[in-house]
């Protein structure tokens, strides 16, 4: 069941001139419910022009320290415009718990050398998954390629000073600028599949690296990890987060002739209780048809990227649109997303997360 909790905002503020960082406060009661590992997400919801508006927003904090989440002001962004006008310290918003997989286990006593490729707001998640492997790693090392239009654009640039300082020789930061010059041609552009082959052949060797994360836009992050792969990197070694801007519409379903006919029978399976479904033919994915049936799933972005309505298949089969957040070991145990599946077998038992 979708379950969201007021939390009060303890602080804000701005981060960038279009960026905004949000800290929550969360009370001993709810302290369980909102732990969380690095990497991962909240979504937070709100009424806005009579609509329920739902976003998730990457934490930016390492584990262990206050909630806090960067809004990133989007053109058109209905959440992103609304949050900045109109959230202040002291009042409330509906938080659902944290989730999400970009992150890998964390051991005291491992050596690695982790490397992130970032772009804008793609930092976001980066910050917590940095910050939380040089606190709980101490013989581990992080290599930060960040990409941005010029230093004043630069999301936590004071931060991440900080951390340089506090971890010289275990924290290596490379700054890419696409329309600001540095001395070194290879750090100006973007981040391309060429270019990302020359910092790697320069600086930061593919065979040094055990993890790589990359968060970002969907071009930059497909170039970037195509040049790990072309390097060496394997494959499963490469954590990827794809945002969906929140300013745009969630992809449109296309549904092939004869797919998904009504009269299919669905049995959900949410938080242990069983509710039975008929698909009708007239939405157009799982999720939406569960929602019309009045069932209050976990969702948010309803995109294919943020995960949030992460289920997994017990009996029968579906078909699935493209999608951004599930890799190949959960694909191969049967999970599939709500917001991109249609039934394909006459019966279907989905068990949700």
């Amino acid at each position: 069941m979708s379950q969201f909790f007021p939390l009060t905002i303890s602080a804000v503020y701005p981060e960038t001139r279009d960026a905004t960082v949000l800290e929550f406060a969360v009370p001993e009661t709810l302290a369980s419910r909102f732990s969380h590992r690095q990497g991962q997400h909240l979504t937070l919801r709100a009424t806005i022009g009579g609509q329920d508006v739902r976003r998730a927003y990457s934490l930016c904090n390492a584990v262990g320290a206050p909630l806090r989440v960067a809004i990133k002001k989007v053109e058109g962004g209905v959440f992103s415009g609304w949050a900045q006008a109109n959230l202040r310290a002291g009042q409330q918003i509906e938080v659902m718990p944290p989730s999400g997989n970009f992150y890998v286990p964390l051991a005291a006593d491992r050596a690695c050398h982790y490397a992130g490729f970032a772009s804008g707001s793609g930092i976001t998640p980066m910050l917590s998954i940095l910050k939380t492997t040089l606190q709980e790693e101490p013989a581990s090392r992080f290599t930060l390629v960040y990409g941005n239009r010029n230093v004043g654009s630069t999301m936590f640039r004071e931060e991440l000073a900080d951390l340089k300082d506090r971890h010289a020789s275990r924290l290596s930061l490379i700054y890419v600028f696409s329309g600001e010059a540095q001395e070194v041609e290879l750090c100006n552009g973007r981040l391309t599949h060429e270019r990302v082959q020359g910092l790697l052949r320069s600086w930061l060797p593919a065979a040094s690296i055990d993890y790589a994360f990359v968060c970002g836009p969907a071009q930059m992050m497909d170039e970037v990890c195509c040049a790990l792969e072309d390097s060496g990197v394997p494959t499963p070694r490469i954590k990827r987060e794809y945002f969906q801007p929140a300013g745009a519409p969630a992809a449109v379903v296309q549904r092939p002739a004869g797919a998904a006919e009504a009269g299919k029978r669905m049995t959900l399976i949410v938080d242990g209780a069983t509710r039975q479904v008929e698909w009708t033919g007239s939405a157009a994915t799982i999720l939406d048809e569960a929602l019309a049936a009045g069932i209050d799933l976990r969702y948010s972005c309803k995109g294919g990227v943020c995960a949030t309505c992460r289920c997994r298949v017990v009996e029968g089969a579906v078909e699935m649109d493209a999608q951004y957040a599930l890799d190949a070991d959960e694909l191969a145990q049967g999970y599939v997303l709500g917001c991109r599946a249609r039934p394909s077998t006459p019966n279907l038992v989905l068990e949700f997360d």
